[in-house]
């Protein structure tokens, strides 16, 4: 299971921990046994039976005879995390006064830690907090990771524990700090819906712990509670849509909602004619049938509601009229006509188009004719106090206070699939589905958010799998866990808030919030980390980021405003993209750190490739979002200095697997290549790499595995190096030793996609290269080890890579 949720196919082999943090536990009949066990919380001290490293006792949660938190109440209650795989963790619950739609129950005191959170700070989507007590704890965080170790502990000291409230029958539960600026944690457990009410919880919260490494904490935590609820699939068994390893484009901030079939036609045109064809397009809003609801005579003294112009929703599933041509009903209409010129004209392979999982923004509008059957009715979203206390405007929104119109549950199921079947009959090949976080908003006379968000994902998993067989769907604002615990089909996810291209204070905010969200997202679904201009200020500084992700690379730059010298560090001629094979994370010692905030550290994000890893570091700080006044503000001068930090190659932390032997006899030495100084170094084993940026820097790392081959012989591929994320070039390596008479001859063969100059790193001159069968010329570097072999020309379609040998 560990495998499974940690890594993608094809799989890596699973890290060699240096130890076994994860015990198993017993099996689950074993766990039924124990009900009599369960319903003896009225007695004050409760201990678990089990073997686990997790432990409730006393009035105080530990981890390996550490107190993680003191002075839980006698309410809280504790029971074995016992699952079909490793795990080491408990399930938090609690026993309370009476019944309610929403409880708020205090975990005990936690201090002397220190901890990330991912928090909602909107409605739709988390950011990052750190912090080392209770009371620092943001209201709606829906991931904590807790680094506890002894006074003065070494690194290897510490062990990691996760925190993942999460869904029990209707509620759904978050954790918050207990104010005031002290150490108290607490657990809010609710229903969204006033008749929905309990006043008992045995899975609310589960607390799950390893040695050594966080990222198997989280992976195996994960693990444990798909195992638990059942209600959802890891990012790993979801099948990923083909345009995450393709270049796309997307409308949205080249022309809003102000869309057509002539600027959709421009910027395809635009971008292939530069060089970097796109191959995939997403139509965003602007596209649907939409309409206001009539203006009441009174609508100025309507107060609030009165105060913004009516809220559109949608009338129809068909596109509007600004996607509809000719008369002639045996000639193709509306978006089908797009499409076909999209996938016959410019060489596209698939095309996505946007709706609100509610229709549109309104939602749809009752009474349409011809939407009768979705049996929509208004409905006012009714805001969580979590939400509102990170951000109070959202009580007085345009959506809050005009209302939604909400598709029945029990024709949800209709509304998609005729949505859908439509638009794959026109050849649209997915949607982007928007808004989701609003059903938590609206499940007051449908039993909860839980259970209106539930048949919603239900409906929408059942009609992607029918109509888009590619598995065609982006989930965006979509960031409570009332979703991801029900998500078994969509497998791309927005990672953070938007790209803001005229927002100066977004962009360093930006990078560090997707990174750190996709620790916890990323074990669900692929983290997308959004669309960028490349013509932009800070178009380099996203655009790296975005190919070391891992995820799907798109800009949305209108038609002939380009960077095509940044589009070639990130695409193919072929359209293309060098994609990393996880999601893009912060490295173990950023984990804790604020870079955005704490004016010192730079943020490090490690990625895997096949046979490289890749680092790329940040500097984000000056900017982030105030709790103060609820909105991204920049804290200090963006001209301040340049902050170093050390780069070490085992900060890619599964770098010793892109190691042809598995890591078992790898030195630890690294070639690292730099890419903004286009240099090489040979890195050590534990020795540091100084880097130096100044804020909206940033420097992109290759962290390849130095082989051995012989004494005094080394090598190392590089990849093609005027690419960010190179080393994913590199498809095949294998070594060998050959005898030449008297002579070991080391033979290194390689399979290698794309084109350009290709690097590797040789200890000493190469005596030969061959590409295919040909000899081929290059350049060797005697200072640094550097060799260089130009890739005049992508490989011929029916090879796919090109072949290198090179001989020592």
């Amino acid at each position: 299971l560990l495998a499974r949720v940690y890594i993608p196919a094809p799989p890596l082999p699973l890290p060699a921990h240096r130890s076994s943090p994860l015990r198993l536990l017993p099996d689950p009949l074993l766990v039924a046994s124990l009900s009599g066990w369960r319903s003896a919380r009225e007695e004050k001290e409760l201990e678990m039976t089990i073997e686990s490293s997790v432990r409730l006792a006393g009035g105080e949660l530990s981890v390996r005879g550490r107190t993680v938190l003191s002075g839980v109440p006698d309410a809280v209650s504790a029971s074995p995390a016992a699952a079909r795989g490793p795990v080491d963790g408990v399930f938090l619950g609690a026993d309370l006064a009476g019944p309610a739609s929403r409880h708020v129950v205090s975990l005990g005191h936690m201090r002397g830690v220190r901890f990330m959170a991912c928090f909602r700070f909107k409605m739709w989507w988390m950011a990052q907090r750190m912090g080392d007590k209770g009371g620092d704890v943001p209201h709606e965080t829906q991931f904590l990771l807790v680094e506890s170790r002894a006074i003065g502990g070494e690194e290897d000291d510490a062990s990691y524990v996760v925190f993942l409230p999460l869904v029990e029958g209707a509620f759904r539960a978050s954790l918050q700090g207990g104010g005031a600026g002290g150490d108290e944690l607490q657990l809010c457990v609710e229903s969204g819906d006033a008749g929905t009410l309990a006043s008992s919880f045995d899975r609310a919260l589960f607390v799950g712990a390893a040695d050594s490494d966080p990222f198997a904490a989280i992976a195996g935590a994960v693990a444990a509670v798909r195992s638990c609820l059942g209600t959802f699939r890891p990012r790993a068994e979801k099948k990923l849509p083909a345009i995450v390893d393709y270049f796309g484009w997307c409308t949205w901030d080249a022309f809003y909602q102000d869309v057509t079939q002539e600027g959709v036609e421009a910027g395809l045109q635009s971008l292939a004619a530069g060089g970097a064809p796109p191959k995939f397009v997403i139509i965003d809003d602007g596209w649907q049938s939409v309409g206001t609801d009539k203006q009441s005579p009174d609508l100025d003294s309507a107060g609030e509601a009165g105060k913004s112009p009516p809220l559109p929703r949608l009338t129809g599933i068909k596109e509007n009229s600004k996607f509809q041509s000719g008369d002639d009903p045996a000639t193709a209409t509306g978006i089908e006509t797009l499409v076909r010129a999209a996938k016959e004209k410019y060489g596209l392979k698939y095309v996505y188009v946007w709706h609100a999982i509610t229709g549109y923004w309104g939602g749809v509008r009752p009474g349409v004719a011809g939407m009768e059957a979705y049996r929509s009715s208004m409905q006012f979203p009714k805001i969580s106090p979590g939400v509102a206390e990170n951000e109070p405007n959202m009580k007085t929104d345009v959506l809050t206070l005009q209302g939604l119109g909400l598709v029945h549950p029990q024709a949800v199921h209709r509304f998609y699939d005729e949505l859908h079947a439509y638009l794959a009959a026109a050849g649209v090949d997915g949607v982007k589905v928007d808004v989701q976080c609003v059903l938590e908003t609206l499940g007051a006379g449908h039993g909860g958010r839980v259970q209106l968000t539930r048949e919603y994902h239900r409906a929408l998993d059942a009609s992607v799998a029918k109509n888009f067989p590619d598995n065609g769907i982006i989930a965006c604002m979509s960031h409570n866990t009332d979703a991801l615990y029900c998500s078994k089909q969509t497998a791309v996810v927005r990672a953070s808030d938007d790209f803001f291209p005229r927002e100066a204070v977004s962009h360093t905010i930006h990078i560090a919030a997707v990174a750190y969200n996709s620790v916890f997202l990323g074990e669900f679904m692929l983290p997308d980390w959004d669309m960028f201009h490349s013509l932009h200020p800070a178009g380099d500084y996203h655009g790296s980021a975005r190919a070391i992700s891992g995820g799907p690379v798109y800009v949305s730059d209108a038609p002939g405003k380009h960077d095509f010298e940044l589009l070639r560090k990130m695409v193919l001629p072929d359209g293309t993209v060098l994609r990393a094979r996880l999601p893009g994370r912060p490295t173990r010692d950023c984990l804790f750190a604020d870079p955005a905030r704490d004016g010192a550290t730079l943020l490090k994000i490690w990625n895997m490739n096949r046979f490289t890893g890749v680092l790329g570091v940040y500097n984000c700080q000056g900017a982030a979002w105030s709790s103060a006044e609820k909105k991204n503000v920049f804290h200090q001068e963006a001209g301040a200095g340049a902050l170093t930090c050390g780069v070490r190659g085992r900060d890619v932390h599964l770098i010793a697997e892109a190691a042809t032997d598995g890591g078992a006899g790898w030195s630890g030495d690294c070639a690292v290549y730099r890419h903004g100084a286009g240099d090489l170094v040979v890195l050590p084993d534990g020795v540091a790499l100084p880097v130096s940026l100044k804020v909206l820097e940033h420097d992109v790392l290759t962290v390849s595995p130095i082989k051995d081959l012989a004494a005094g012989f080394r090598f190392a591929p590089v990849g093609l190096v005027d690419m960010f994320n190179g080393g994913a070039a590199v498809e095949g390596l294998t070594y060998s030793l050959l005898a030449d008479g008297e002579e070991a001859v080391g033979l290194v063969s390689m399979e290698v996609r794309g084109r350009g100059r290709f690097g590797a790193y040789s200890s000493v001159r190469p005596r030969s290269c061959t590409l295919g069968s040909a000899p081929a010329e290059f350049s060797y570097d005697a200072s640094s080890g550097m060799v260089i072999l130009e890739l005049e020309s992508m490989p011929l379609p029916k090879e796919r890579v090109h072949k290198i040998a090179i001989e020592l």
